[in-house]
């Protein structure tokens, strides 16, 4: 596939591993296209390492066909974790490198509309829904009318994870967060 068709979403296989484009930059130094290159913001699927790729237009990569499937966690083997595809029951280990942040969102390993991430069969990691509550279990207290400002405090949530939530949060609310950024989004 030539860099001009490369898309976001799309998974790459470079030096060996494989990445996803997570954002694409085309640059044409001059007016009639000539030189045109292409920057690419990739991540190493399954991890959250980051290669920064430029390429010229007509540059090859090997597009990769990478399968989402719904998947449930079943258990813990030692370290690895043990997900069943939802539809068809498979069951797939998969490491801790593979998982990725699923422990700063979970407590038992489960999260409704998580995705395997499968290449020729084998799974390279998880995807994560977008947004997950839990619940807020150590924070200061909230001192009424201290301030009019829309002011932060520090809270550790459920799975031990600590975001920044606004003055009014308190301990046992339940709070969304974005499993992207690991930011607090909203109250549940």
């Amino acid at each position: 596939m030539k860099a001009t068709e490369i898309k976001r979403g799309t998974v790459l296989e470079h030096l060996g591993k494989y990445w996803s484009v997570r954002d694409v930059e085309r640059s044409a130094p001059t007016g009639r296209g000539g030189n045109t290159t292409f920057r690419f913001w990739l991540y190493q699927v399954g991890t959250e390492i980051k290669l920064d790729l430029s390429l010229r237009a007509d540059d090859d990569m090997t597009e990769v066909e990478l399968l989402r499937r719904d998947a449930n966690f079943s258990y813990m083997d030692g370290d690895n974790y043990v997900f069943m595809d939802a539809e068809d029951y498979t069951q797939y280990v998969l490491s801790p490198a593979m998982v990725g942040d699923l422990p700063l969102y979970s407590v038992d390993g489960s999260l409704p509309d998580t995705q395997l991430m499968l290449i020729d069969g084998e799974p390279v990691g998880l995807k994560l829904p977008a947004v997950v509550e839990l619940e807020v279990v150590d924070t200061a207290p909230y001192v009424k009318g201290a301030s009019a400002t829309g002011r932060s405090k520090p809270a550790k949530l459920s799975t031990g994870h600590e975001v920044s939530v606004p003055e009014y949060v308190e301990n046992g609310v339940r709070v969304r967060v974005n499993t992207e950024s690991g930011e607090y989004t909203g109250r549940a």
